[in-house]
């Protein structure tokens, strides 16, 4: 299971505190030293079932910067994958991966059911 997450942002300490909590057994990884890949965004997004546009921090100083909110919907869907993968900051923020599940953000229930499914526990 891997999280990738950004230390200083409130929400990805409140979900690393649950997962250990939970006593899951995770990898860590910090979205702005090691930014997601264009090829590991195309197979989450993929895996995940949702829109590419729930993968990008909305709320994000860099999101709004680029005035994403009005260009996304005239982007192709790897021109949107190929942007995403050029900053970690873009990234939604903490993202759940693992065999079981993709999930972008802190949603509890649905963390829980991909670890229960996983059978990551220590």
């Amino acid at each position: 299971m891997l999280l990738l997450e950004y230390p200083k942002c409130s929400t990805c300490q409140k979900a690393k505190k649950w997962l250990d909590q939970e006593n899951v057994i995770y990898e860590d990884r910090h979205i702005t030293e090691q930014n997601p890949t264009k090829e590991e965004l195309a197979c989450w997004i993929e895996e995940s079932g949702l829109p590419i546009k729930k993968f990008y921090n909305t709320s994000g100083l860099k999101y709004k910067e680029l005035g994403l909110k009005d260009k996304l919907s005239s982007m192709s869907e790897e021109e949107q994958i190929e942007l995403l993968a050029t900053d970690g900051m873009l990234v939604k923020r903490p993202l759940l991966v693992s065999k079981s599940g993709v999930c972008p953000g802190f949603k509890e229930e649905i963390w829980k059911q991909i670890i229960e499914k996983e059978g990551r526990k220590q």
